[in-house]
C-alpha cells in the first residue's frame, strides 16, 4: 500500500511538469523505482531527482525517463532497442508499454544489477546485452523504436540502419559541451528526419566495454 503510494505521488510530481499519457502514467504506476537505486539513495527514490550510480554512472531523473518514454510514441509498438541500460528502470518502464524490450549495456556491474532487478520484478520480455550499444543489435533488428540513453554529437549510423521503416528514434544530442537536446529522429523512405524537443543533460556515450 505504501509503494503504490509513493508511485502515485511520482506521477503527480511528474505531471507538475509533463502531462502523462494514460499508457506511460500505468507504467510509472506499476514499477517500484527503489529496486533500481542504490541502498544509500533508497529514501529520494521517489523524487525527481537523477541519483549516482555504481561505475560513476546516474539513474535518470523519473521526469526524464517520463519525457523520453512518451517522445517515442510507443502504443502499439512491438519491439524496442535501448541503448544504455544503467540502473535498468528505462527499461523496465518500457516493458510496460512494448511487447519486447531489448537493452544493451557497455559496465557488466551495472547490467548484473539491472537483471536482478527485472528478475525481482519478474519482467519477463526484457532482453539483454553486454555489449558497446552504438553497435546496436542486429541480430533482433529492425526494431520499431531506438531510445538511445546517452548523449552523442553525432549517432551511429548503424543504429539508423537498424531502425524500421516509419520508425521513431529518440536521443539527447550535444550541441555544445553542458547544452544538449532530446532529439526525435524518424525514418521514412528510407530517409531520416529530426526535430528537436527540448533541453536536457545526459551521461556522455562512451566506446567499448567495462567489465
Amino acid at each position: 500500500m505504501i509503494k503504490a503510494r509513493q508511485r502515485q505521488n511520482l506521477v503527480t510530481e511528474i505531471e507538475k511538469y509533463f502531462i502523462l499519457n494514460e499508457h506511460v502514467k500505468k507504467a510509472f504506476l506499476e514499477i517500484d523505482r527503489e529496486l533500481f537505486v542504490p541502498n544509500e539513495f533508497r529514501h529520494l527514490s521517489y523524487g525527481l531527482e537523477a541519483l549516482p550510480l555504481a561505475a560513476r554512472q546516474w539513474i535518470s531523473s523519473p521526469l526524464t525517463v517520463a519525457k523520453m518514454t512518451q517522445h517515442l510514441e510507443l502504443k502499439g509498438v512491438d519491439s524496442i532497442l535501448e541503448v544504455g541500460c544503467g540502473s535498468g528502470y528505462q527499461a523496465a518502464i518500457l516493458s510496460k508499454i512494448c511487447r519486447r524490450v531489448f537493452t544493451i549495456e557497455r559496465i557488466d556491474e551495472l547490467l548484473k544489477e539491472a537483471k536482478d532487478c527485472f528478475s525481482q520484478l519478474e519482467i519477463h520480455n526484457v532482453f539483454t546485452k553486454f555489449d558497446d550499444g552504438q553497435r546496436g543489435w542486429r541480430q533482433y533488428a529492425p526494431f520499431e523504436r531506438i531510445l538511445f540513453s546517452a548523449t552523442a554529437k553525432e549517432i551511429p549510423p548503424v543504429l539508423f540502419d537498424q531502425l524500421a521503416e516509419g520508425g521513431i528514434m529518440v536521443a539527447p544530442v550535444e550541441q555544445s559541451k553542458d547544452y544538449h537536446l532530446i532529439t526525435r529522429f524518424y525514418k521514412k523512405n528510407g530517409r531520416i528526419t529530426s526535430e528537436s524537443i527540448e533541453q536536457c543533460l545526459f551521461v556522455p556515450v562512451l566506446d567499448g566495454t567495462q567489465k
